[in-house]
Protein backbone atom coordinates (compact mmCIF):
# COMPACT_ATOMS: atom_id res chain seq x y z
CA UNK A 1 0.00 0.00 0.00
CA UNK A 2 2.71 2.25 1.07
CA UNK A 3 4.63 1.82 -2.52
CA UNK A 4 0.94 2.91 -4.16
CA UNK A 5 0.28 5.93 -2.43
CA UNK A 6 3.98 6.87 -3.49
CA UNK A 7 3.42 6.08 -6.68
CA UNK A 8 -0.05 7.38 -7.39
CA UNK A 9 -0.71 10.40 -5.41
CA UNK A 10 -4.45 10.14 -4.65
CA UNK A 11 -6.83 12.41 -2.16
CA UNK A 12 -5.62 12.85 1.29
CA UNK A 13 -9.06 11.84 2.18
CA UNK A 14 -9.02 8.93 0.34
CA UNK A 15 -6.07 7.69 1.69
CA UNK A 16 -7.49 8.37 5.10
CA UNK A 17 -9.79 6.13 4.27
CA UNK A 18 -8.43 3.20 3.11
CA UNK A 19 -5.79 2.98 6.10
CA UNK A 20 -8.97 3.32 8.84
CA UNK A 21 -10.55 0.34 6.88
CA UNK A 22 -7.12 -1.75 6.94
CA UNK A 23 -6.93 -4.39 9.36
CA UNK A 24 -4.20 -4.94 11.83
CA UNK A 25 -2.37 -8.02 12.65
CA UNK A 26 -3.80 -10.21 15.47
CA UNK A 27 -1.00 -10.13 18.11
CA UNK A 28 -0.45 -10.02 21.92
CA UNK A 29 -1.06 -6.22 23.11
CA UNK A 30 2.49 -3.93 23.88
CA UNK A 31 0.90 -1.66 26.34
CA UNK A 32 3.28 1.29 27.07
CA UNK A 33 2.28 3.09 29.81
CA UNK A 34 3.29 7.04 28.80
CA UNK A 35 3.56 9.87 31.17
CA UNK A 36 4.51 13.13 29.67
CA UNK A 37 6.73 15.88 31.47
CA UNK A 38 3.42 17.58 32.23
CA UNK A 39 2.24 14.77 34.28
CA UNK A 40 -0.36 13.61 31.69
CA UNK A 41 -0.37 10.00 30.99
CA UNK A 42 -1.71 8.05 27.98
CA UNK A 43 -1.53 4.10 27.50
CA UNK A 44 0.27 3.53 23.98
CA UNK A 45 0.47 0.70 21.51
CA UNK A 46 3.14 1.83 18.86
CA UNK A 47 2.28 0.50 15.17
CA UNK A 48 4.90 1.72 12.63
CA UNK A 49 3.29 -0.53 10.05
CA UNK A 50 0.69 2.62 8.54
CA UNK A 51 1.43 5.97 8.29
CA UNK A 52 -1.41 6.76 11.02
CA UNK A 53 -2.36 7.67 14.56
CA UNK A 54 -5.47 7.16 16.44
CA UNK A 55 -6.34 8.58 19.49
CA UNK A 56 -9.43 8.20 22.09
CA UNK A 57 -10.25 10.34 25.45
CA UNK A 58 -12.43 10.61 28.15
CA UNK A 59 -13.74 12.57 31.03
CA UNK A 60 -15.19 10.82 33.77
CA UNK A 61 -19.01 12.44 34.20
CA UNK A 62 -21.12 13.06 31.25
CA UNK A 63 -25.09 13.39 30.97
CA UNK A 64 -25.46 11.85 34.05
CA UNK A 65 -24.34 15.05 35.30
CA UNK A 66 -26.59 17.62 33.27
CA UNK A 67 -28.69 19.70 35.73
CA UNK A 68 -32.27 19.28 35.81
CA UNK A 69 -33.82 20.93 33.16
CA UNK A 70 -30.60 21.47 31.25
CA UNK A 71 -31.17 17.38 30.18
CA UNK A 72 -28.90 16.97 26.84
CA UNK A 73 -26.49 19.82 28.16
CA UNK A 74 -23.25 17.14 27.47
CA UNK A 75 -24.86 15.92 24.39
CA UNK A 76 -25.15 19.51 23.02
CA UNK A 77 -21.39 20.31 24.01
CA UNK A 78 -20.17 17.21 22.28
CA UNK A 79 -21.96 18.20 19.31
CA UNK A 80 -19.95 22.07 19.34
CA UNK A 81 -16.61 21.40 19.90
CA UNK A 82 -15.37 21.17 16.85
CA UNK A 83 -17.73 24.25 15.58
CA UNK A 84 -15.62 26.90 16.21
CA UNK A 85 -12.24 27.35 18.77
CA UNK A 86 -9.82 29.88 19.15
CA UNK A 87 -9.57 32.48 16.79
CA UNK A 88 -10.87 30.31 13.78
CA UNK A 89 -14.76 30.06 13.23
CA UNK A 90 -16.87 26.91 12.62
CA UNK A 91 -16.25 27.07 8.26
CA UNK A 92 -12.79 27.87 9.15
CA UNK A 93 -12.26 25.05 11.73
CA UNK A 94 -14.14 21.70 9.73
CA UNK A 95 -12.12 23.13 6.56
CA UNK A 96 -8.65 22.74 8.60
CA UNK A 97 -10.07 19.49 9.15
CA UNK A 98 -11.36 18.55 6.17
CA UNK A 99 -7.67 19.86 4.12
CA UNK A 100 -5.23 17.40 6.23
CA UNK A 101 -8.25 14.72 6.25
CA UNK A 102 -8.36 15.04 10.04
CA UNK A 103 -11.51 13.04 11.89
CA UNK A 104 -12.14 14.89 15.12
CA UNK A 105 -15.15 14.54 17.07
CA UNK A 106 -16.67 14.03 20.79
CA UNK A 107 -20.19 12.06 22.49
CA UNK A 108 -21.55 11.92 25.56
CA UNK A 109 -22.76 9.15 27.73
CA UNK A 110 -24.48 9.11 30.88
CA UNK A 111 -20.66 8.22 32.55
CA UNK A 112 -18.51 10.37 30.83
CA UNK A 113 -17.44 12.98 27.75
CA UNK A 114 -15.44 11.76 25.63
CA UNK A 115 -13.59 12.36 21.73
CA UNK A 116 -11.40 11.08 19.07
CA UNK A 117 -8.71 11.79 17.13
CA UNK A 118 -7.10 10.28 13.55
CA UNK A 119 -4.94 11.20 11.39
CA UNK A 120 -2.20 10.84 8.93
CA UNK A 121 1.21 10.66 10.36
CA UNK A 122 2.31 13.63 8.80
CA UNK A 123 -0.23 15.73 9.85
CA UNK A 124 -0.46 14.28 13.45
CA UNK A 125 0.87 17.98 14.89
CA UNK A 126 -1.86 20.05 13.37
CA UNK A 127 -4.67 17.41 14.46
CA UNK A 128 -3.19 17.74 18.16
CA UNK A 129 -3.62 21.41 18.28
CA UNK A 130 -6.78 21.14 16.55
CA UNK A 131 -8.02 19.02 19.04
CA UNK A 132 -6.29 21.45 21.76
CA UNK A 133 -8.52 24.65 20.74
CA UNK A 134 -11.54 22.17 20.68
CA UNK A 135 -11.05 21.24 24.11
CA UNK A 136 -9.36 24.06 25.76
CA UNK A 137 -11.29 27.64 23.83
CA UNK A 138 -14.29 26.43 22.25
CA UNK A 139 -16.13 29.10 20.82
CA UNK A 140 -19.53 28.88 21.04
CA UNK A 141 -20.79 31.13 18.07
CA UNK A 142 -24.08 32.06 18.23
CA UNK A 143 -25.00 30.81 14.83
CA UNK A 144 -23.25 27.47 15.64
CA UNK A 145 -25.19 27.05 19.11
CA UNK A 146 -28.64 27.66 17.00
CA UNK A 147 -27.57 25.54 13.84
CA UNK A 148 -26.84 22.54 16.38
CA UNK A 149 -29.94 22.58 18.68
CA UNK A 150 -31.87 22.62 15.34
CA UNK A 151 -30.20 19.63 14.63
CA UNK A 152 -30.33 18.32 18.20
CA UNK A 153 -34.13 19.48 18.00
CA UNK A 154 -34.73 17.52 14.50
CA UNK A 155 -33.47 14.40 15.74
CA UNK A 156 -35.64 14.32 18.83
CA UNK A 157 -38.80 14.86 16.47
CA UNK A 158 -38.00 12.11 14.29
CA UNK A 159 -36.87 9.77 17.21
CA UNK A 160 -40.42 10.56 19.27
CA UNK A 161 -42.08 8.09 16.79
CA UNK A 162 -39.26 5.55 16.88
CA UNK A 163 -40.05 2.28 18.25
CA UNK A 164 -36.82 1.37 19.94
CA UNK A 165 -36.28 4.75 21.48
CA UNK A 166 -39.57 4.85 23.17
CA UNK A 167 -39.24 1.19 24.32
CA UNK A 168 -35.46 2.48 25.38
CA UNK A 169 -36.70 5.41 26.96
CA UNK A 170 -40.00 3.73 28.61
CA UNK A 171 -37.71 1.31 30.05
CA UNK A 172 -35.55 3.68 32.03
CA UNK A 173 -37.94 6.34 33.25
CA UNK A 174 -39.51 2.92 34.75
CA UNK A 175 -36.53 1.15 36.68
CA UNK A 176 -34.50 4.20 37.52
CA UNK A 177 -37.40 6.43 37.97
CA UNK A 178 -35.59 10.56 38.84
CA UNK A 179 -32.52 8.72 39.14
CA UNK A 180 -30.13 10.59 36.32
CA UNK A 181 -29.99 7.11 34.29
CA UNK A 182 -33.62 8.23 33.56
CA UNK A 183 -33.24 10.71 32.07
CA UNK A 184 -32.62 11.31 28.02
CA UNK A 185 -28.77 11.96 27.38
CA UNK A 186 -29.71 13.87 24.15
CA UNK A 187 -32.16 15.66 26.12
CA UNK A 188 -35.97 16.35 25.30
CA UNK A 189 -37.42 19.55 23.34
CA UNK A 190 -37.63 21.89 26.54
CA UNK A 191 -34.59 20.65 27.84
CA UNK A 192 -32.62 21.09 24.88
CA UNK A 193 -34.31 24.66 23.69
CA UNK A 194 -33.24 26.24 27.79
CA UNK A 195 -29.67 24.93 26.87
CA UNK A 196 -27.55 28.64 27.47
CA UNK A 197 -24.09 29.81 25.99
CA UNK A 198 -23.28 30.03 29.39
CA UNK A 199 -24.62 26.56 30.02
CA UNK A 200 -22.14 25.25 27.23
CA UNK A 201 -19.01 26.79 29.07
CA UNK A 202 -19.87 26.11 32.46
CA UNK A 203 -20.07 22.39 31.36
CA UNK A 204 -16.71 22.78 29.71
CA UNK A 205 -14.66 24.26 32.61
CA UNK A 206 -16.02 22.21 35.13
CA UNK A 207 -15.70 19.13 33.00
CA UNK A 208 -12.87 19.14 31.68
CA UNK A 209 -9.97 18.83 33.57
CA UNK A 210 -6.24 16.89 33.39
CA UNK A 211 -6.44 15.11 36.85
CA UNK A 212 -9.08 12.46 35.62
CA UNK A 213 -8.36 12.29 32.10
CA UNK A 214 -7.87 8.78 30.51
CA UNK A 215 -6.10 8.89 27.08
CA UNK A 216 -5.38 6.35 24.36
CA UNK A 217 -3.04 6.21 21.04
CA UNK A 218 -2.44 3.71 19.02
CA UNK A 219 -0.56 4.10 15.62
CA UNK A 220 2.97 5.72 14.37
CA UNK A 221 4.00 7.37 17.22
CA UNK A 222 6.46 6.81 19.82
CA UNK A 223 6.56 6.98 23.64
CA UNK A 224 9.46 9.69 23.30
CA UNK A 225 7.25 11.64 20.95
CA UNK A 226 3.90 11.36 22.60
CA UNK A 227 4.42 12.98 26.16
CA UNK A 228 5.29 16.36 24.41
CA UNK A 229 2.81 15.90 22.35
CA UNK A 230 0.08 15.51 25.14
CA UNK A 231 1.22 18.57 27.55
CA UNK A 232 0.68 20.44 23.98
CA UNK A 233 -2.67 19.35 23.75
CA UNK A 234 -4.05 19.15 27.59
CA UNK A 235 -1.74 21.20 29.82
CA UNK A 236 -3.89 24.52 29.11
CA UNK A 237 -6.96 22.65 30.28
CA UNK A 238 -7.33 23.36 34.65
CA UNK A 239 -5.75 20.61 36.94
CA UNK A 240 -9.15 19.27 38.68
CA UNK A 241 -12.73 18.96 37.73
CA UNK A 242 -15.47 20.13 39.87
CA UNK A 243 -16.34 17.54 41.98
CA UNK A 244 -20.09 15.16 41.57
CA UNK A 245 -22.12 12.65 42.99
CA UNK A 246 -24.25 10.20 41.37
CA UNK A 247 -26.28 8.09 43.71
CA UNK A 248 -26.66 4.53 43.46
CA UNK A 249 -29.77 4.16 41.27
CA UNK A 250 -32.96 2.11 43.64
CA UNK A 251 -34.52 0.35 40.61
CA UNK A 252 -38.17 -0.01 40.19
CA UNK A 253 -40.58 -1.50 38.32
CA UNK A 254 -39.73 -4.98 39.03
CA UNK A 255 -41.95 -7.34 37.50
CA UNK A 256 -44.07 -5.36 35.62
CA UNK A 257 -45.31 -5.16 32.29
CA UNK A 258 -45.98 -1.21 30.34
CA UNK A 259 -47.47 -1.07 27.09
CA UNK A 260 -46.70 2.06 25.28
CA UNK A 261 -49.87 1.58 22.50
CA UNK A 262 -48.82 2.60 19.54
CA UNK A 263 -50.47 1.58 15.64
CA UNK A 264 -47.85 -0.41 14.27
CA UNK A 265 -47.77 -3.90 12.93
CA UNK A 266 -44.99 -5.05 14.80
CA UNK A 267 -44.09 -4.37 18.60
CA UNK A 268 -40.85 -3.68 19.91
CA UNK A 269 -40.14 -5.34 23.51
CA UNK A 270 -37.00 -4.38 26.07
CA UNK A 271 -36.65 -6.44 28.69
CA UNK A 272 -34.25 -6.65 31.72
CA UNK A 273 -33.55 -6.33 35.52
CA UNK A 274 -30.53 -5.85 37.83
CA UNK A 275 -27.47 -6.78 36.53
CA UNK A 276 -23.56 -6.72 37.99
CA UNK A 277 -20.99 -4.37 38.15
CA UNK A 278 -18.14 -4.50 35.60
CA UNK A 279 -15.54 -4.95 38.79
CA UNK A 280 -17.98 -7.95 39.93
CA UNK A 281 -15.95 -10.76 40.72
CA UNK A 282 -18.85 -12.84 38.66
CA UNK A 283 -18.71 -10.49 36.03
CA UNK A 284 -16.70 -12.94 33.70
CA UNK A 285 -18.98 -15.91 34.38
CA UNK A 286 -22.33 -13.46 33.89
CA UNK A 287 -20.56 -13.01 30.76
CA UNK A 288 -20.39 -16.86 29.65
CA UNK A 289 -23.87 -16.84 30.96
CA UNK A 290 -25.35 -14.10 29.28
CA UNK A 291 -23.66 -15.56 25.98
CA UNK A 292 -25.84 -18.74 26.31
CA UNK A 293 -29.19 -17.04 27.07
CA UNK A 294 -29.24 -14.82 24.77
CA UNK A 295 -25.80 -13.06 23.57
CA UNK A 296 -24.83 -15.88 21.14
CA UNK A 297 -26.60 -14.82 18.29
CA UNK A 298 -27.31 -17.85 16.21
CA UNK A 299 -26.26 -19.73 19.27
CA UNK A 300 -28.36 -18.62 22.14
CA UNK A 301 -31.42 -20.04 24.20
CA UNK A 302 -33.56 -16.82 23.56
CA UNK A 303 -32.88 -17.55 19.81
CA UNK A 304 -33.80 -21.09 19.47
CA UNK A 305 -36.63 -21.32 21.63
CA UNK A 306 -38.11 -17.85 20.29
CA UNK A 307 -37.18 -17.20 16.35
CA UNK A 308 -35.47 -20.28 15.07
CA UNK A 309 -38.17 -23.08 16.41
CA UNK A 310 -40.71 -21.13 16.48
CA UNK A 311 -40.37 -18.32 13.96
CA UNK A 312 -42.44 -15.39 16.70
CA UNK A 313 -39.97 -12.74 16.40
CA UNK A 314 -37.25 -11.70 13.52
CA UNK A 315 -34.88 -10.48 16.21
CA UNK A 316 -34.30 -11.48 20.26
CA UNK A 317 -31.00 -10.83 22.40
CA UNK A 318 -29.83 -10.33 25.77
CA UNK A 319 -26.73 -8.19 26.83
CA UNK A 320 -25.27 -6.46 30.30
CA UNK A 321 -25.01 -2.84 30.78
CA UNK A 322 -22.89 -2.26 33.59
CA UNK A 323 -23.76 1.44 34.31
CA UNK A 324 -21.55 2.55 37.44
CA UNK A 325 -24.18 3.34 39.39
CA UNK A 326 -27.23 0.88 38.15
CA UNK A 327 -25.66 -2.37 36.40
CA UNK A 328 -28.43 -3.80 34.06
CA UNK A 329 -29.29 -7.50 32.59
CA UNK A 330 -31.20 -6.23 29.13
CA UNK A 331 -32.59 -7.53 25.94
CA UNK A 332 -34.79 -6.78 23.31
CA UNK A 333 -37.00 -8.67 21.27
CA UNK A 334 -39.20 -7.72 17.61
CA UNK A 335 -41.83 -9.40 16.83
CA UNK A 336 -45.81 -8.84 15.45
CA UNK A 337 -48.16 -7.87 17.80
CA UNK A 338 -50.09 -11.25 17.60
CA UNK A 339 -46.84 -13.26 18.51
CA UNK A 340 -45.82 -10.89 21.77
CA UNK A 341 -47.76 -12.23 24.49
CA UNK A 342 -46.06 -15.81 23.74
CA UNK A 343 -42.41 -14.21 22.89
CA UNK A 344 -42.55 -12.68 26.43
CA UNK A 345 -44.06 -16.11 27.88
CA UNK A 346 -40.82 -17.60 26.48
CA UNK A 347 -38.25 -14.97 27.46
CA UNK A 348 -39.68 -15.29 31.19
CA UNK A 349 -39.11 -19.28 30.78
CA UNK A 350 -35.89 -19.12 29.11
CA UNK A 351 -34.53 -16.74 32.22
CA UNK A 352 -36.53 -19.59 34.40
CA UNK A 353 -34.61 -22.68 32.89
CA UNK A 354 -31.35 -21.16 32.71
CA UNK A 355 -32.04 -20.02 36.57
CA UNK A 356 -33.23 -23.40 37.54
CA UNK A 357 -31.39 -25.69 35.88
CA UNK A 358 -28.06 -23.77 34.37
CA UNK A 359 -26.54 -24.46 31.32
CA UNK A 360 -24.69 -27.81 30.30
CA UNK A 361 -20.39 -28.28 29.84
CA UNK A 362 -21.15 -28.38 25.86
CA UNK A 363 -23.06 -25.11 26.41
CA UNK A 364 -20.38 -23.73 28.47
CA UNK A 365 -17.60 -24.85 26.17
CA UNK A 366 -19.08 -23.42 23.20
CA UNK A 367 -19.64 -19.90 24.73
CA UNK A 368 -15.69 -19.92 25.89
CA UNK A 369 -14.70 -20.63 22.08
CA UNK A 370 -17.03 -18.18 20.63
CA UNK A 371 -16.19 -15.05 23.09
CA UNK A 372 -12.27 -16.26 22.72
CA UNK A 373 -12.28 -17.16 18.83
CA UNK A 374 -14.30 -13.69 18.60
CA UNK A 375 -12.17 -11.48 20.74
CA UNK A 376 -9.24 -10.58 18.09
CA UNK A 377 -11.67 -9.39 15.83
CA UNK A 378 -13.15 -6.11 18.04
CA UNK A 379 -9.21 -4.98 16.87
CA UNK A 380 -9.36 -4.38 13.30
CA UNK A 381 -8.32 -0.59 13.40
CA UNK A 382 -6.47 1.70 15.48
CA UNK A 383 -9.39 3.64 16.51
CA UNK A 384 -11.30 0.12 17.89
CA UNK A 385 -8.06 -0.70 20.13
CA UNK A 386 -7.78 3.26 21.09
CA UNK A 387 -11.09 2.82 22.59
CA UNK A 388 -10.20 -0.53 24.35
CA UNK A 389 -7.63 1.30 26.25
CA UNK A 390 -9.47 4.42 27.36
CA UNK A 391 -12.32 1.58 28.26
CA UNK A 392 -9.75 -0.78 30.19
CA UNK A 393 -8.39 2.21 32.14
CA UNK A 394 -12.09 3.43 32.99
CA UNK A 395 -12.99 0.33 34.33
CA UNK A 396 -9.59 -0.15 35.93
CA UNK A 397 -9.02 -3.35 34.85
CA UNK A 398 -4.81 -3.37 34.75
CA UNK A 399 -2.80 -2.62 32.09
CA UNK A 400 -2.19 -6.35 31.06
CA UNK A 401 -5.85 -7.19 30.85
CA UNK A 402 -6.00 -7.20 27.36
CA UNK A 403 -3.24 -10.07 27.19
CA UNK A 404 -5.12 -11.61 30.04
CA UNK A 405 -8.35 -11.29 29.36
CA UNK A 406 -9.31 -15.00 27.21
CA UNK A 407 -7.24 -16.54 30.39
CA UNK A 408 -10.08 -15.14 32.46
CA UNK A 409 -12.90 -15.96 30.29
CA UNK A 410 -11.15 -19.79 30.54
CA UNK A 411 -11.07 -20.50 33.78
CA UNK A 412 -14.53 -19.64 34.44
CA UNK A 413 -16.12 -23.24 35.83
CA UNK A 414 -19.23 -24.93 35.34
CA UNK A 415 -20.40 -24.31 38.83
CA UNK A 416 -19.39 -20.53 38.99
CA UNK A 417 -21.71 -20.22 35.92
CA UNK A 418 -24.50 -21.93 37.69
CA UNK A 419 -24.05 -20.34 40.90
CA UNK A 420 -24.20 -16.53 39.05
CA UNK A 421 -27.60 -17.55 37.81
CA UNK A 422 -28.61 -18.43 40.93
CA UNK A 423 -27.64 -15.21 42.49
CA UNK A 424 -28.25 -12.91 39.35
CA UNK A 425 -31.40 -14.20 37.15
CA UNK A 426 -34.25 -13.35 38.56
CA UNK A 427 -37.56 -14.28 35.85
CA UNK A 428 -40.00 -12.73 38.50
CA UNK A 429 -38.48 -9.56 38.64
CA UNK A 430 -38.34 -9.27 34.46
CA UNK A 431 -38.96 -5.21 33.38
CA UNK A 432 -40.89 -6.02 30.35
CA UNK A 433 -41.80 -2.91 28.24
CA UNK A 434 -44.01 -3.13 25.11
CA UNK A 435 -43.97 -0.42 22.41
CA UNK A 436 -47.02 -1.52 20.02
CA UNK A 437 -50.49 -2.95 19.92
CA UNK A 438 -49.59 -6.73 21.42
CA UNK A 439 -52.65 -9.17 21.50
CA UNK A 440 -53.61 -11.06 24.53
CA UNK A 441 -50.91 -9.48 26.53
CA UNK A 442 -51.95 -8.48 30.37
CA UNK A 443 -50.04 -5.13 31.02
CA UNK A 444 -49.76 -3.92 35.00
CA UNK A 445 -49.50 -0.62 33.24
CA UNK A 446 -50.57 0.77 29.40
CA UNK A 447 -49.52 3.78 28.58
CA UNK A 448 -51.41 5.67 25.55
CA UNK A 449 -49.06 7.07 22.88
CA UNK A 450 -50.34 7.44 19.42
CA UNK A 451 -47.74 9.92 18.14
Amino acid sequence: MTQAIERVPAPPLLILLALMLAPLPAKAFDIQRVISPGGIEAWLVEDHSLPIVSARFLFPGGAATDPAGKEGLANMVSGLLDEGAGELESEVFQTRLADQSISLSFNATFDGFGGQVKTLTRNRDEAFDLLRLAVTSPRFDAMAVERVRAQIQAGLAAGASNPNRIAQQTFRKAVFDDHPYSRPVTGTPESVAAITQADLRKFVSRRLARSELIIGVVGDVTAAELGPLLDATFVDLPERAEAFTIPQAELGAAGEVIVVERDIPQSRVVFGHRGLYRDDPDYYAAILLNHVLGGGNFTSRLYDEVREKRGLAYSVFSYLLPLQKGPLWMGGAGTENGAVAKSVDLIREQWVNVQEFAISQEELDRAKANLIGSFGLRFDSTMAIAGTLVAVQFRDLGIDFLNRRNDLIEAVTLEEVRRVAQKVLDPAALTVVVVGRPEGLAATRTIADDG
